[in-house]
């Protein structure tokens, strides 16, 4: 008798050993095999109706003001629409506020999502002013549009349109794409205009509908010279960057995986008809080990009494 049960209790030791390595090693694959996942950047963009980068000499030549003003100007997710801007100028009538651009419509918007990134701005029916000028616009448009496109996986885009009209300084005027539009009215000054202005790389797009180089002296409520840039329509966006590649990812564990076979099992396995799922084969393996163990033990029982 103890001689039965000396030869059984390491058959069933090695039973047990093995049916618990075969049920642990289940979760353990299962747990290895989850996928990496990173986050994606989703770009940028953005957009500004107007820009102003002036300097403005009063009439003693002894001090220079700067105007440094925009309107509408968002970053995404935003959007913004205003129709009038005004600024104050210390020492230029009398610190009073001046108009700096009056419109119908002027609207800026800036998007991003995972699929990419978009800026588009609108301005209708605008006149913009420089101080010293109270009465002569600027710069008259009809609709200057301008739109930056950045999607993911394609080639980023960026365009301005002009609709209706264009009157500098008084004179109306054409503009074309090819170069710049240079404007010169006697005892007033001169304005030199380039009509859009895209650029493109493989993840960004931008584009400015109208960029002004104004040069005016125009003698008028104490201001003596205005010089500086001015900026229409101004977008800019950046695709989303790529993704770091993932680690391959495994059926989830609640899923059969009909296509893959344990090794020697039949051709035609039941396992998915009968509601098998990832772990069965832990199950079926474990089974396997405890029905050679039990026989290998019966043997030996068998082996000691003759």
């Amino acid at each position: 008798m103890n001689a039965n049960t000396d030869f059984r209790m390491p058959a069933r030791r090695l039973t047990a050993t093995a049916a618990a390595t075969v049920l642990a090693a289940g979760p353990m694959v299962l747990a290895g095999a989850g996928s990496a996942h990173a986050s994606a950047d989703h770009g940028r963009a953005s957009a500004v109706v107007l820009r102003t980068g002036l300097d403005v000499s009063l009439l003693n030549k002894t001090v220079n003001v700067p105007l440094a003003v925009s309107l509408n100007e968002v970053r995404a997710p935003q959007s913004a629409e205003r129709t009038a801007l005004t600024a104050r100028l210390d020492g230029v009538d009398g610190g009073q506020p001046f108009s700096v651009l009056r419109a119908d419509v002027a609207s800026a918007k800036a998007t991003v999502s995972a699929s990419g990134a978009e800026a588009s701005t609108n301005l209708t029916h605008a006149r913009i002013h420089v101080p010293g000028l109270p009465l002569l616009s600027l710069i008259e448009v009809g609709q200057v549009t301008s739109k930056a496109t950045c999607e993911a996986g394609r080639k980023p885009a960026a365009s301005a349109t002009l609709l209706g009209g264009v009157t500098v300084l008084g004179k109306k005027v054409t503009l074309t794409v090819g170069g710049p539009t240079e404007v010169k009215v006697p005892g007033v000054g001169e304005v030199r205009i380039d009509f859009s202005k895209t650029r493109t790389t493989s993840r960004t797009a931008a584009a400015s509908a109208l960029e002004l180089h104004v040069s005016v002296n125009p003698l008028k409520l104490n201001v003596a010279d205005v010089e500086g840039t001015l900026t229409l329509g101004s977008v800019t966006c950046e695709s989303p960057s790529a993704a770091p590649a993932s680690a391959p990812a495994s059926a989830p564990a609640s899923v059969s995986a009909p296509d893959i076979k344990p090794q020697g099992a039949p051709a035609k396995s039941g396992l998915a008809e009968t509601g098998g799922t990832s772990t069965t084969p832990f199950v079926v393996g474990a089974a396997v080990v405890l029905l050679a163990a039990g026989g290998a033990a019966v043997a030996l029982g068998r082996r000691h009494r003759s």
